[in-house]
């Protein structure tokens, strides 16, 4: 699987996610420009040791990873307001679960024309604005995970 976060702003969040990706052997790809340095503290504290065990790139923009993205390549555009819920499509395993900034989200021009693969994780109360990135990750990753059988698992 490929977990993409696509302007990440806070350090701890990243480094969740990519505890996360080094936990079930999750490439990691994050797309500039960040709100932090990746020499950041939290960044390296929220990740603990882990980093060493991540496989993950560090992409220029947007335009520059989809470039490089191989012609099969499916992502899956995770954001409030997704047509489907993420338990609703099949997963493969070189799938990417694209997620966007904890304040803005994914840039409209981006899910507009992806309208198809937009996927959304369902809330109950309209009082809650939104869940923390690094808990949407999670929780898509490991269904995408559970439909593929926990392969690989220790």
């Amino acid at each position: 699987m490929n977990i993409v976060l696509v302007e990440p702003e806070i350090p701890p969040n990243t480094g969740n996610v990519a505890r996360l990706c080094a936990a079930t052997k999750t490439s990691l790809h994050l797309i500039e420009p960040f709100g932090f340095k990746l020499d950041d503290a939290q960044l390296r504290r929220a990740g603990m040791d882990y980093w060493q065990h991540v496989e993950w790139r560090r992409w220029t923009d947007w335009a520059a990873f989809q470039s490089a993205l191989p012609p099969e390549a499916r992502l899956w555009f995770v954001e409030q307001g997704g047509a489907r819920r993420y338990d609703e499509v099949a997963f493969g395993a070189e799938d990417y679960l694209v997620f966007g900034r904890e304040t803005a989200g994914l840039p409209k021009p981006l899910l507009e024309a992806n309208r198809e693969r937009c996927l959304r994780i369902p809330m109950f109360n309209p009082a809650a604005r939104s869940l923390n990135l690094s808990n949407c990750v999670a929780l898509v990753l490991y269904e995408a995970l559970r439909q593929q059988g926990f392969g690989g698992e220790i």
